[in-house]
Order: structure tokens, then C-alpha cells, then sequence
């Protein structure tokens, strides 16, 4: 079960406990100027455990806009929560934002808000009966204390996650080179052994061809049967020869799908989408690199800058060349701020003659297309 998931289950599970005094405190009123207080108390429960719901639904992957929006109702609501009870309840529900926290701000933010909303809680107990400011002070320290803690516990859960799924897909991408290396080497082994069989073998088949017709002219009676029997199988063993070389020089693709695969199996999130034709064979070594470098990096930056849920990634065989298409349904941004990926990739692309376009716009993700010729004249 993964981190994010734990710690929804977690919060849930702390929230159902802090509803267990709203549940039994009414049997006790006798009062009916105590019931509206009541009711603030449930309606600011509710809608903490409403904004937590959402907010953890996809936890780190949402808009940075919408989850603070949502951390700041749970806080708001957990203050109003411990006004309505008159007691700390609304302390214990601030150790589950300690532990939303880091996965939706960066650190210094996390702890400048863990900071805020537990000196916040510091007046509402000042504003109840019977207790001073030292003791509301007091109990501000110790909520921050354990809203510390539970904040320190969720921040080495997400870099875990982070590190574990940035191994996880950096390991994906050395199989994928792996798998690319390993067909290229057989390509080149192919080639190799295809001349050797041409420059070697059949350069002394020949010569025995030529030895054995001027043999069998000068030979007669029954010798010469036998010269032009193994003129005739020398022939043979020559045509097999070529049929041979042919055959290996021909087979001199390179098959991307698996290693595309591979870059793909190894990304926890966003679900990479591939759509690739039947038979994705690339004769270019050259050519077969770029292509999947520049999926590598696409998947590379969705992953860090994009926050989205999905990534569509085609590959399409059109006449004369490759194009590469790429859309993911992240934030987007107003402008696009090339860095050195995108960067990279339009030079490896230029370098063979290919082109990059690229449109993004906030809220509506980010898309790709780029052009590769399949031969080029370099």
C-alpha cells in the first residue's frame, strides 16, 4: 500500500475518533440554547473531514491552488471545531494537516503554516471558560509539539515515495537503454559477420570456382566428371553464401517497442499512454537514440513539472519519416520556459534534420510534436 494511501487512511481513522465525543456529548443536553452550538460543532467536523477527503484523493498531484484552498478550509474549520466544543479536539484534527502538509507545500511554507494555525489555536483556548492565557499558550506549545511530529514523520514518507519512484524509473530507463544497446549489438554483429562471410569465405569459393572450370578443361574422361561435380558444388555453396549475407544485411532494424515499454512500465505516475504501430522498427541507430531519449525526457519532465494524472505518448511511421506526438493533462503554464531537456531534444531533432513544436497553456496541460526523417544524408 503506498504512502499517500496509508496516510489517507490514517487521517481518516484520527477524524472518526474526534467524531466519537460529537456523537455522545447531545445525550447530555437538557439545555435547547446548547443545540445550536451543537450543530457548528458537527457542521465544521463534517466539512474537515469533507476538505481532507478531497485533498488527499490525489494526494500531491493536484493543483497547488485547489489544495491550498482545501488546507486552509481544515485549518479554519479544526479552530472553529475547538470554539464549538470548548476543548482541544480541534488540535488533534491540526495533527492530521501536519501530515497533509508536505505533500502539498514546499518546506519552508509547510512549516511557516504548521507555525501559523498552532499559534492560532492559542486564542481560541484563550476565548474559552476557565482558562488562562499561560495555559492556552501552554496548550498551543504541545500541539505544535505533536503537529511537529506527525509533520517530520510525513516529510521523510515523501521523499521516500519521491526517491523510490525516481529510482523506479530511473532503473526503467537503463533497461530500456539496455534493451536498445543489446538489439544494436546484435545489428552490428550481424553486419560484421555478413562481411566476413562475403570477404572471406566467399572470396575462396570463388577462387575454387574459377580453379575447378579451368580444371575441368583440361582434364578428361572420368576426372573431368568429378571437377565439374564439384564446380558445380562450389556454385552452390557460393549462391548459398550470398542468399546468406543477404539475408543478415537485411535484417538490420531496430525493434523500439520494447525498449519504449520498458520507459513506460517504470513510471508510477502519471499512467503513460502508449500508442505505437504494429512493427516499430528503426533502421538508423542514430535515429532509434534520439527517438528514445526524447521519450525519456517527456516522461521525465510530466513527472516533475507537469502534475498530471496521464501522459499520451504516439509513435506514427509516415512517409519518409517518424513523428512523435506527447499531450498530458497537467496545469500547463502561461509561457513555456525551455529548460535544458526541452533544449537538448530540438538539437538532437535539428541534428538529424528534424523538427520540434511544442503549445502549452494554464490548466490545459502540455503538448509535443516533433518530426524525424528516416534517412538522413549526414
Amino acid at each position: 500500500m503506498s504512502h499517500p494511501r496509508l496516510l489517507r487512511l490514517a487521517g481518516i481513522f484520527t477524524w472518526g475518533c474526534v467524531a466519537i465525543p460529537l456523537i455522545i456529548v447531545p445525550v447530555s443536553y437538557d439545555d435547547q440554547m446548547q443545540w445550536p452550538v451543537w450543530t457548528a460543532w458537527a457542521i465544521s467536523h463534517i466539512t474537515f473531514g469533507v476538505a481532507f477527503w478531497l485533498v488527499s484523493s490525489n494526494l500531491g498531484r493536484n493543483s497547488r491552488v485547489y489544495s491550498i484552498s482545501l488546507l486552509a478550509l481544515m485549518s479554519l474549520t479544526a479552530l472553529a471545531e475547538s470554539y464549538a466544543s470548548e476543548s482541544g479536539l480541534g488540535g488533534i484534527l491540526l495533527l492530521i494537516i501536519g501530515g497533509v502538509l508536505p505533500w502539498v507545500l514546499p518546506l519552508r511554507a509547510g512549516v511557516i503554516w504548521l507555525l501559523a494555525q498552532n499559534i492560532a489555536m492559542a486564542p481560541v483556548f484563550a476565548l474559552l471558560p476557565d482558562v488562562s492565557l499561560i495555559q492556552a499558550m501552554l496548550f498551543g506549545v504541545l500541539f505544535l509539539g505533536y503537529s511537529s511530529f506527525t509533520f517530520v514523520t510525513s516529510m521523510v514518507a515523501r521523499q521516500q515515495t519521491v526517491s523510490r519512484d525516481e529510482m523506479r524509473r530511473i532503473n526503467s530507463e537503463l533497461r530500456a537503454t539496455q534493451t536498445l544497446l543489446a538489439d544494436s549489438s546484435r545489428m552490428a554483429e550481424r553486419l560484421r559477420i555478413s562481411r566476413e562471410l562475403h570477404d572471406l569465405i566467399g572470396h575462396h569459393l570463388t577462387a575454387l570456382s574459377l580453379n575447378l572450370e579451368v580444371a575441368s578443361h583440361l582434364c578428361r574422361g572420368k576426372a573431368q566428371e568429378h571437377v565439374q561435380q564439384a564446380h558445380s558444388v562450389a556454385r552452390l555453396l557460393l549462391s548459398d553464401v550470398r542468399e546468406v549475407v543477404g539475408h543478415m544485411r537485411q535484417r538490420r532494424s531496430i525493434d523500439l517497442t520494447p525498449a519504449l515499454e520498458e520507459l513506460a512500465a517504470g513510471v508510477p505516475s502519471p499512467v503513460v499512454h502508449l500508442q505505437l504501430p504494429d512493427v516499430m522498427s528503426i533502421d538508423d541507430p542514430r535515429l532509434a537514440q534520439v527517438l528514445l531519449r526524447c521519450v525519456q525526457e517527456i516522461i521525465t519532465n510530466t513527472v516533475k513539472h507537469a502534475g498530471a494524472q496521464n501522459l499520451w505518448i504516439e509513435l506514427a511511421l509516415e512517409q519518409g519519416g517518424v513523428r512523435l506526438s506527447a499531450r498530458d493533462d497537467g496545469r500547463g503554464a502561461k509561457t513555456l520556459n525551455k529548460g535544458h531537456g526541452l533544449t537538448g531534444m530540438g538539437e538532437r531533432m535539428r541534428q538529424l534534420g528534424g523538427n520540434l513544436e511544442t503549445k502549452t497553456s494554464s490548466g490545459k496541460g502540455f503538448e509535443l510534436s516533433a518530426w524525424l526523417p528516416m534517412e538522413n544524408e549526414e
